[in-house]
């Protein structure tokens, strides 16, 4: 399961949470973070589904990366609900350049686990993932 650039293994349970955020829409959002020590990515964070894109956003440390996944819901121009899974590789420019090293270079491999995927956005600030830039890349 590891990944040869980094050597990062994913753990199951990542997979398994985003099945049930794709299929049963059991969490608004999820965070992910690299452990280090255990050469892994874990769930750090669930959202629950009345949660807010503000609660999510809060959930993501400022100096730190982190990858993400958010259910977002919005409304087509013809009035119609519709859902979009958004991948977020969160590298905030105040996180050490070990860590951006890291993330980036595990990003790939991570979000093939993560199947169901349909935007993708790379945040350094919170502006590059604000929730019209969301809106924009969803419709």
């Amino acid at each position: 399961m590891a990944n040869a650039a980094s050597g990062m293994a994913v753990h199951d349970d990542c997979k398994l949470k985003f099945l049930e955020l794709k299929a049963k829409r059991t969490y608004r959002f999820i965070v992910y973070k690299i452990e280090e020590k255990q050469k892994q990515v874990i769930v750090e964070k669930l959202g629950e589904p009345a949660d807010s894109y503000e609660d999510f956003t809060a959930s993501l440390p400022a100096d730190e990366c982190r990858y993400a996944v958010y259910d977002f819901d919005f409304m087509t121009q013809e009035n119609v609900p519709k859902s979009r899974i958004i991948f977020i590789a969160w590298s905030p420019d105040t996180s050490k350049v070990r860590n951006k090293m890291i993330y980036a270079s595990s990003k790939d491999r991570f979000k093939r686990e993560l199947d169901g995927i349909q935007v993708e956005l790379q945040a350094t600030d919170p502006t590059e993932m604000g929730i019209d830039v969301i809106r924009s890349r969803s419709t």
